[in-house]
């Protein structure tokens, strides 16, 4: 049940959440907003979810900021930024724009297009190496050397999920998939057959698409010996000097929160694993921003998180591992399975927040 205090007279409350037109800055208020009764000292409401400046600040951030995120083909960057230096210069439907003098008027700030540092989409070194065919060869072979090898023992277990297996309780449905139906996913192909898998259930629910009407099954898996992987989940300590734009780390974390058309690029590192001696890869999930709840590619002053020293870990902490074992090792007899369950989706929860709609811009993101 939820509760209201008395509003504190020594907190300073500028708006409350009756005090917007937009209905996304209207529900982000009331998530931010302070339950507090008493009347709002701009639009007298007494039902409004109240709103200090530190409070609007917040707001302002969850709604122009990362409420408008851009992905490109390789990283991504908001298209707003604010600050109290900058007028208002972005422009926006009619419904949105009292909204945003109001916010101005209580903060002092000004909303504007953000002009990103270039790594921030993409162009990053290492990255566009490996986008060219002629250049890839040397780029992942310093991603073999550089990232470090995470032995999977027998007590490392995990799981595979199938969609519709056709004979649920026979342990081969949950080996790699027939030769005929490799390369259509991140890291398998004919010459490097994936059996998936992950410790995190929501993952694997995520990675295989599924719907309400899928039938699913995971089976517990684990190594009948030690298995050396590929970790490619890790940050990798740089050079003090190496800037985001040369970043090893930065250019795997790109790849494998892009889309299909990093899909060829990931299986070249993959058949080149397989080749060194590995039995497979640990990898970050393409899902592990919206597992997490994490901001995309998240900067300190423009500066990524991930070569921040007292931030590292929090990024480290924004990764959700998968696995990657390459050939049929169920067949192979590299893994064993101890049983298989049944998964039913009983209830689905997204935590959703809010953007701005903005208009075309001249030229730009």
């Amino acid at each position: 049940m939820e509760t209201s205090t008395q509003m504190e007279p020594e907190k300073s409350y500028l708006l409350c959440s009756d005090c917007f037109s937009d209905m996304g800055l209207m529900a982000g208020a009331k998530y931010v907003g302070d339950k507090v009764t008493g009347a709002c000292i701009n639009c007298k409401s007494e039902d409004g979810a109240k709103l200090s400046k530190e409070k609007i600040q917040e707001l302002s951030y969850e709604f122009f900021v990362r409420g408008s995120v851009y992905r490109s083909e390789y990283g991504g960057c908001p298209r707003v930024q604010f600050n109290d230096k900058r007028k208002n210069s972005i422009k926006v439907p009619i419904w949105l724009q009292h909204d945003i003098q109001l916010i101005s008027e209580a903060t002092g700030n000004g909303f504007f297009y953000y002009g990103p540092r270039l790594w921030m989409i993409g162009h990053v070194v290492p990255l566009e190496a490996l986008q060219n065919v002629l250049t890839r060869g040397s780029i992942i072979e310093s991603i073999l050397t550089k990232y470090p090898k995470k032995i999977l023992t027998p007590q490392d277990m995990f799981l595979r999920l199938r969609v519709n297996p056709s004979d649920t309780a026979n342990i081969d449905q949950y080996d790699s998939p027939p030769l005929e139906f490799c390369g259509t996913n991140r890291l398998d192909s004919v010459k490097c057959p994936i059996m998936y898998g992950s410790q995190d259930i929501q993952v694997c629910v995520h990675e295989c698409r599924v719907t309400t009407e899928d039938m699913l099954f995971a089976a517990t898996v684990c190594p009948v010996e030690n298995l050396k992987l590929l970790d490619l989940s890790v940050l990798i300590e740089l050079d003090e000097h190496t800037t985001e734009f040369e970043s090893l780390d930065m250019a795997i974390h790109m790849l494998f929160l892009a889309g299909k058309h990093a899909y060829e690029i990931c299986r070249e590192i993959a058949v080149a694993a397989l080749q060194k001696g590995f039995d497979g890869i640990i990898y970050p999930s393409y899902f592990s921003l919206v597992r997490t709840g994490a901001m995309p590619f998240e900067t300190v002053f423009g500066i990524s998180i991930r070569v921040l020293p007292p931030l590292k870990q929090k990024a480290q902490d924004q990764v959700i591992e998968n696995i990657a074992l390459f050939g049929h090792p169920i067949k192979e007899g590299k893994v064993s399975v101890k049983g298989i369950n049944r998964v039913l989706l009983n209830q689905a929860y997204y935590n959703i927040t809010y953007g701005p709609v903005l208009l075309q811009r001249d030229s730009g993101l």
